[in-house]
């Protein structure tokens, strides 16, 4: 009988790292290689250029042209998309047989949005809780319960 194995995916907007269960009492082990980061930015630290600056539609004015988009949300959100595609490779690979997402809110719903149908169909559970920053020791406690059954 084939073991089953579960990939617990924690996330934020700059980093993830992924975790894998093979069955109850097994716990938790880093996977190798799937442990991703982008250096977390302040949107000046980005956009190093000034906006750019447009006529007023009356008379002879100026104003500054603010962004259609915010370049830090934008990094994070292509972040996202790198981790979806990763876990959809991953998933076609028949690397895992469920999965649990663990993110901070915004995250979780970026997330969501960016997987693929079929990877949806391995997904077991969601918490919505950044656990980035916990040492992989004190993060079976928050998935004892999804682990077992």
């Amino acid at each position: 009988m084939k073991k089953t194995v579960t990939w617990v995916l924690i996330a934020d907007g700059a980093q993830a790292r992924v975790l894998e269960n093979t069955g109850p009492g097994k716990g938790l082990k880093q996977v190798d290689g799937l442990d991703f980061a982008i250096e977390p930015l302040q949107a000046q630290d980005i956009v190093s250029d000034k906006p750019g600056r447009s006529f007023s539609s009356n008379g002879s004015g100026r104003s500054a042209m603010e962004p259609k988009t915010d370049p830090v949300e934008h990094r994070e959100t292509e972040f996202v998309k790198s981790l979806a595609d990763m876990l959809t490779r991953q998933q076609q690979k028949g690397a895992f047989d469920r999965l649990v997402i663990a993110a901070a809110p915004i995250a979780l719903g970026d997330i969501r949005k960016a997987i693929s149908p079929a990877v949806k169909k391995t997904i077991v559970a969601e918490l919505n809780k950044d656990l980035t920053n916990l040492p992989t020791a004190q993060l079976g406690q928050h998935f004892d319960t999804i682990l077992v059954a």
